[in-house]
């Protein structure tokens, strides 16, 4: 009587839940993205009624969409006792539990990964009433690894104050479940919430306890030394879309109304030189192979909104080169992370750059082969490493200088302009990132490694 659904986004590493109690038709969503066609969707179709989202804390990585189902559906919010919202909510504590008809949910209150966050137990009252079905643990616990308590420094918590907070929540509340008990996290692998997280989608109490490294047999004092090191670097965009999550703002269906507004090849330079930055959407090789000078790459094809974010300025006005038919796409993903700046998109597409008034450039491409017989021949080129620092150090070609694509932006003065930049990621998406970066700031001797250090065939170092 008692079904949940789960729902997942590659691009955001986001997991979401549909959870329904059948003998009533209630249901109830759980940490929604915000565009949400899907769960309305899917309710609908079944004749089920959503009249409640709830979310596990305030969600730094994502614009959740709560909003958007509160006007579609006239859902009720939720969320942990600690928030403080703009918005009317219904605080989740563990002395309220909600009441669906066979279906239950109660509230662990788990702070650590925020000062709010909680874990949402799912009973079945029909199977059993005393031992809980699956828990959803939104960021406190994730399949392989435990959420990183480093990102609320900004609001006067330390990340030591928090991971010990983290440590309780695990020990003294998670860790008491049943070990059958089905663990749905609201993130998996590739999500910057953590650094270990597995590409698993759901567990049990039991497989964590036995195989989580961070729910193993150590001190208070160890847990927190092991979560709060070796933590990846944070998108600048996170501080800005926790605050975001809390207040009222526009939905998303209000800004794909005024950011898919079709530009003219004339109206989009304009733009560009009153301070827009134009975002090429496409895949690096079209990108490569022809592109509008001044814009930047950031293709759909990879974890775009989690560059975008990253990298942009949210506050500064954007316009968008897509194929035709991608342009929603786009401004909807970056909807998701709270970007609502997109004033525009190049109509026609990449057709429109073959016009004589378009100024295009393009940039160099070459496969590892050829990089090694320029090396070779002596070619006195400096290869650039995008990748993070613990990517360079565990293999890397020999010689490069590793400046993160994360840090570029601030640490171009330290590149020579005399010198030919080789530049290189992992697969080819980061580095055509970081090459329209520096021609942008009049880099023009560049070439893009295809294919990333994976496609490299020379020799390689490491520490």
């Amino acid at each position: 009587m008692m079904y949940i659904k789960p729902y997942y986004l590659d691009c955001l590493a986001h997991a979401s839940y549909l959870i329904v109690d059948e003998k009533t038709g209630t249901a109830v969503v759980v940490d929604p993205q915000r565009d949400v066609d899907q769960y309305v969707h899917d309710a609908a179709e079944q004749g089920w009624t959503i009249r409640h989202v709830l979310l596990t804390h305030c969600h730094a990585d994502f614009l959740a969409g709560h909003l958007e189902l509160r006007q579609r559906t006239g859902a009720e919010i939720h969320i942990g006792a600690r928030a403080v919202t703009e918005f009317r909510v219904t605080s989740m504590t563990e002395d309220h539990p909600l009441a669906l008809g066979s279906t239950r949910l109660r509230f662990l209150e788990t702070p650590g990964h925020t000062p709010e966050s909680v874990c949402i137990l799912v009973d079945d009252l029909e199977k059993d009433a005393q031992r809980p079905q699956a828990v959803l643990t939104g960021d406190t616990l994730f399949i392989g690894d435990v959420g990183r308590p480093d990102l609320f420094a900004s609001a006067g918590l330390s990340a030591e104050e928090l991971a010990g907070q983290l440590f309780e929540s695990l020990h003294g509340k998670l860790l008491t479940l049943p070990d059958e008990t089905l663990v749905y996290p609201a993130h998996g692998a590739g999500s910057m919430c953590g650094k270990n997280l597995s590409n698993d989608t759901v567990s049990t109490i039991g497989a964590q306890r036995a195989t989580n490294p961070a729910l193993q047999a150590m001190s208070r004092e160890a847990f927190i030394g092991m979560v709060t090191s070796g933590q990846p670097a944070a998108p600048a965009y996170f501080a800005g879309v926790s605050q975001l999550n809390l207040r009222e703002r526009p939905l998303l269906e209000e800004i794909l109304a005024r950011s898919l507004n079709p530009l003219s090849l004339a109206d989009l330079l304009a733009a560009q030189q009153a301070g827009a930055r134009v975002i090429d959407v496409r895949d690096p090789d079209a990108y490569c192979r022809n592109h509008l000078r001044g814009s930047m790459n950031i293709g759909l094809c990879g974890k775009y909104a989690t560059w975008a974010g990253s990298l942009l300025n949210p506050e500064q006005p954007l316009a968008i080169l897509a194929d035709p038919g991608r342009e929603r796409e786009a401004v909807t993903r970056l909807g998701r992370i709270g970007f609502d700046s997109v004033m525009g998109y190049l109509e026609g597409g990449p057709a429109a750059l073959t016009s004589p008034e378009a100024p295009t450039a393009t940039l160099e491409r070459i496969d590892g082969n050829e990089l090694r017989r320029r090396m070779e021949a002596g070619d006195p080129h400096l290869v650039l490493d995008v990748r993070s620092p613990a990517e360079h150090a565990s293999w890397r070609i020999p010689g490069s200088l590793n400046v993160p694509l994360t840090d570029l932006a601030g640490r171009m003065a330290e590149l020579p302009q005399d010198r030919h930049l080789m530049v290189h990621c992992l697969g080819g998406y980061r580095s055509t990132i970081a090459c329209s970066m520096l021609k942008e700031h009049g880099y023009d001797r560049l070439t893009d490694l295809a294919g990333g250090i994976g496609a490299w065939t020379g020799p390689t170092e490491s520490d």
